[in-house]
């Protein structure tokens, strides 16, 4: 039996534990901090609070972390994997996934997405529904690809920066860590760090941090 123990059950939780069970992960439950209003309103389990994940070792031996924060996502990922979970790779069966792209635990793949040749991408990445990543990509931990956006070849994405609904970075641009881009934007230079960028072109609107 695979067992998968995922951690958030708001709306992403939701999406990853049926990217779960379509991967094949057939004994699927949740842990929220809400669990007490929560269990019986979704069609997996929803057991406690994060913080008591430990107490379920014995009963799933993989954990996923289902969180939104790229930060959070990454701290609850060190934590489980410090208490023995194994971590790992969740990808939809209608998602392409080059065969020599890599991709680190805990790190998603929804629903037509694609990921392709020689991409790289680190712990805790979601590359959400639709989203496109091209070839030799390479995406640092706990970062974003939101639903329809698309990375040309050669881009470079730093830790826990946010890609949003509908946006496109042309080939070879690199974006910082903890960068924010807005829906439907089109990315053509390169950003530093810790920024808010939107419009077509892209411009700085403001700080991220």
């Amino acid at each position: 039996m695979n067992q998968l123990l995922i951690l958030g059950a708001g709306g992403h939780g939701k999406v990853v534990a049926e990217t779960a069970e379509a991967g094949g992960w057939d004994k699927i439950a949740l842990l929220d901090d809400r669990y007490m209003d929560m269990d019986g309103t979704l069609r997996w389990p929803v057991l406690d609070e994060l913080a008591r994940a430990g107490q379920y070792i014995s009963d799933f031996s993989h954990a996923f972390v289902a969180l939104g924060s790229g930060e959070m996502r990454l701290a609850c990922l060190d934590t489980i994997t410090e208490l023995g979970f194994k971590i790992p790779v969740l990808a939809h069966p209608a998602a392409w996934i080059s065969p020599s792209a890599s991709i680190a635990g805990g790190s998603v793949v929804m629903a037509g997405a694609t990921v392709q040749a020689d991409s790289k991408i680190g712990r805790g990445c979601i590359v959400n529904t639709g989203a496109n990543v091209d070839h030799d990509c390479h995406l640092e931990d706990g970062v974003h690809v939101c639903p329809g956006a698309s990375l040309a070849g050669g881009v470079s994405v730093g830790r826990c920066s946010w890609l949003g609904i509908g946006c496109s970075v042309i080939q070879e641009v690199g974006i910082g860590a903890n960068v924010m881009v807005g829906a439907g934007s089109a990315v053509i230079r390169d950003i530093d760090e810790n920024l808010k960028v939107a419009g077509v072109p892209a411009k700085v609107i403001g700080s991220h941090v």
